[in-house]
């Protein structure tokens, strides 16, 4: 990957292992918070599940890689509809969370690990899930990140990227989906155009299409979807 990956990657690290682990435990859980985090929230649940819905409804028998797992929310779900789930993160402190708040039920089925997402020691894979994990990537990288996953999927890549909006354009660049204190790093608005073009470069045989673009206040975020 590039090396402008490879230092996004470092600083994300950094900034959900220890800058703001406790926020984002925080923001996934049901405790109160305040009115722009709400909105985060609940961008963030009616996005996971908008890429669930792409997924099959029973998946006995089939693997899944959520990539950028976070405090695993999204991989219990899949658990629980019968995936054996690899769930990777960058933040070894996010997946102590989510091995906390995981349910007896499906904890056969998921293997937490730490460690990057592209690492092709997690194995191959019917279904990858990329949930908010590669919006602070340029577009680039955000296609390089895909074709390494590619050859390792036998079935979809879901993805997000954050949409070149007006509205978004202005949030992310000033900074201000947190307070200054956490400040994420910066999210990257990638155009529609590009990304299409970009994928289709590294990815040829792969069909690239929009998913869902879910708008809540301070949360705007496009999922897409590569098939074989």
């Amino acid at each position: 990957m590039t090396t402008t990956y490879e230092h996004t990657r470092q600083r994300l690290e950094t900034y959900f292992d220890r800058t703001a682990s406790a926020t984002w435990a925080r923001l996934t859980s049901d405790a109160p918070v305040s009115r722009i985090r709400a909105t985060v929230r609940a961008g963030r649940d009616e996005m996971r599940a908008a890429m669930l819905a792409r997924l099959p409804a029973d998946m006995h028998g089939l693997s899944l890689l959520d990539a950028g797992c976070g405090t695993g929310a999204l991989a219990i779900e899949a658990a629980r509809r019968g995936a054996d789930v690899v769930a990777v993160d960058l933040a070894a402190s996010l997946l102590d969370v989510a091995g906390d708040r995981m349910p007896a039920d499906v904890a056969a089925r998921i293997a937490f690990r730490a460690g990057d997402m592209l690492d092709e020691a997690h194995g191959s894979f019917d279904h990858v899930v990329a949930m908010d994990s590669l919006i602070h990537y340029r577009t680039p990288d955000i296609a390089g990140a895909l074709a390494r996953l590619a050859p390792r999927v036998r079935r979809s890549i879901v993805f997000t990227v954050a949409p070149l909006t007006v509205p978004i354009a202005i949030m992310y660049g000033a900074g201000k989906l947190f307070p200054r204190r956490d400040r994420s790093p910066a999210i990257v608005p990638t155009a529609d155009g590009a990304l299409r073009r970009a994928v289709a470069r590294v990815l040829p045989d792969w069909q690239l299409a929009p998913v869902a673009r879910v708008a809540r206040g301070f949360y705007i975020s496009q999922a897409w979807e590569l098939r074989r």
